[in-house]
């Protein structure tokens, strides 16, 4: 059974290590942990800025998103963004994403502040796309720009 939550403190390093692992999966990229670290504990202490759904198995952690809020003026309300999505190698395949979809889509419709769910995708990641689409999420026709310091 997968129990899905909202990350408490007790969380930290755990995400900061998924998150690590992640941009070293995807975009080969190596990440400072401390850094990372200081990143979730700011969310978790500033709830405001957002939260991490957690899925754990028998008491172990198998996965973390993060959601964050996006106010949109055009719609009057939030729509939340899914970003730093990770489920430990052993349990990918099994659904573990669609379940913390589910929760997080339940409770934009039982809500009526929230008005949608985005997330962005690295471009190669077509395993991760496959999925999305699976889940019933579309490819819109925005690309992301960004500048970074």
């Amino acid at each position: 059974m997968i129990d899905i939550r909202k990350g408490i403190k007790a969380d930290a390093e755990t995400i900061a290590a998924f998150q690590v692992t992640m941009a070293r999966e995807t975009e080969d990229l190596a990440l400072d942990l401390d850094t990372v670290i200081k990143g979730v504990n700011k969310i978790l202490d500033e709830p405001a800025r957002g939260y991490y759904l957690i899925a754990e198995s028998e008491g172990v952690i198998i996965a973390s998103l993060l959601v964050l809020y996006e106010w949109s003026d055009w719609r009057n309300g939030e729509v939340l963004w899914i970003h730093s999505l990770f489920v430990v190698q052993a349990h990918r395949g099994k659904g573990i994403f669609r379940q913390m979809y589910d929760k997080l889509q339940k409770f934009v419709d039982e809500n009526e502040s929230y008005k949608g769910i985005r997330l962005y995708v690295e471009k190669t990641n077509e395993k991760a796309q496959k999925v999305y689409n699976a889940i019933g999420m579309t490819k819109e026709h925005y690309d992301m720009y960004e500048w970074l310091k």
